[in-house]
């Protein structure tokens, strides 16, 4: 039996309520050995009161060693096997900015990036332009033409962007034009497979002139292409949890996720405070709530430790507002790790936190990597963390006689 075969068989109509709230890259490493992580280092009073009363455990994305992206990172933990539903980051952005894919849409997340002067990535990123910054420059891609095909430029936010080629024939399945380093060209287009071909050279046309567009607006002086892909059938959480399921989420790509999945993506404001807002006003309307924290991944892969600490703890802040709604159940847990000592995302073990009057609590206090190594929940992958909701919230029947 299929696993999402054997949840929608036994699904259980209630009242509780699930709110799984997603601090993005929230695991770390310390600086120096022996030493606290960032979660260990932060001041977090309401999530360790959680931690006692909780459970405790390690949540591993896909596999042990594999490093996710963002998006298996979240299908696991919204409890798709991200093996088996592999999903582009393009078709993620398209739909965060709330682009209506077709049959015929390739997808494609962009990233703004600098060259230097002899064509070499000198920064990824273009230095994190302001928004406004890179609405223009997408106006400016919005011109290209390009024969038989429809082309598509939607700014995102900052120095991300989603393009989309539609027409018939094209495959999705590139490799990324991004070589995740300084000091090196952009790597050229290049199929996966034989139907991507003609995509390759749709791509090929697209960054030629965008390069010549470009060419006066450093430090965003041109683009890479990641994530190309096209649009997937998944079944949706209503499907295969009988939830009703809302989103609070401000970054598109982690909008894009949960439209993937058919979650209702609610107006959930720019800030912490108008997320908290947007769970008060919509508490009565929903089973479930997603809510996504992204500071924590960001002043990870900057490096900056003492960054991420502020960030956990604004976080923790936020939790008594949480908890004066009353969850049966809350979660609180990351998509991956993103220690500030790496720079980027890693392959550790994700702290997690499961709360309810059903919990069979551990003896931690606290809520941190070492305590999470020692918790009840043991190590354990992430794509079983809404069953454990699921029984937690009493919204399954048992199995079998």
């Amino acid at each position: 039996m299929e696993f999402h075969d054997l949840t929608r068989k036994l699904q259980r109509e209630n009242d509780t309520k699930i709110v799984m709230l997603v601090s993005d890259g929230i695991g770390g490493l310390p600086l120096e050995p022996g030493g606290e992580t960032e979660l260990e280092t932060a001041n977090t009073p309401n999530l360790d009161a959680l931690a006692t009363r909780g459970t405790l455990g390690l949540s591993t994305p896909v596999l042990p060693g594999i490093t996710p992206g963002s998006g298996p990172g979240h299908l696991g933990l919204f409890g798709y096997d991200p093996l088996q539903y592999n999903i582009g980051r393009g078709v993620l952005e398209a739909l965060g900015v709330d682009f209506e894919l077709g049959a015929n849409d390739v997808a494609i997340r962009g990233n703004f990036c600098s060259l230097d002067e002899q064509g070499n990535i000198s920064d990824r990123r273009a230095g994190r332009i302001a928004s406004e910054i890179g609405m223009k420059l997408c106006d400016k891609l919005a011109t290209i033409k390009i024969p038989g095909v429809e082309v598509f430029v939607r700014h995102v936010k900052e120095y991300r962007l989603v393009i989309v080629f539609r027409a018939e024939g094209l495959g999705g399945n590139l490799h990324d034009t991004d070589p995740q380093r300084t000091g090196v060209p952009p790597l050229s287009p290049a199929a996966l497979d034989e139907q991507s071909e003609a995509t390759v050279k749709v791509a090929e046309n697209f960054l030629a002139q965008a390069r010549e567009l470009l060419k006066d607006d450093f430090p965003a002086n041109f683009l890479t292409l990641r994530g190309v892909a096209k649009l997937p059938h998944i079944p949706s959480y209503k499907e295969v949890y009988g939830l009703k399921a809302g989103a609070v989420a401000v970054y598109p790509m982690y909008r894009g996720l949960a439209r993937l999945v058919n979650m209702d993506v609610l107006d959930a404001g720019q800030t912490l405070d108008a997320q908290c807002s947007c769970l008060e006003a919509n508490w009565n309307d929903y089973d479930f709530f997603f809510v996504h924290f992204k500071y924590t991944d960001s002043t990870g892969e900057d490096g900056n430790f003492e960054a991420k600490v502020k960030r956990i703890e604004e976080l923790d802040a936020a939790i008594p507002r949480i908890m004066n709604l009353n969850p049966d159940v809350i979660i609180v847990t990351g998509d991956h790790s993103t220690p500030c000592k790496m720079k980027s995302h890693s392959w550790h073990p994700v702290p997690t936190l499961i709360a309810s009057n059903v919990c069979r609590t551990d003896a931690c206090t606290g809520f941190g990597e070492a305590d999470c190594l020692q918790g009840g929940l043991g190590q354990f992958p992430a794509k079983y963390l809404m069953s454990l909701a699921m029984a937690h919230a009493g919204r399954y029947e048992k199995y079998g006689a």
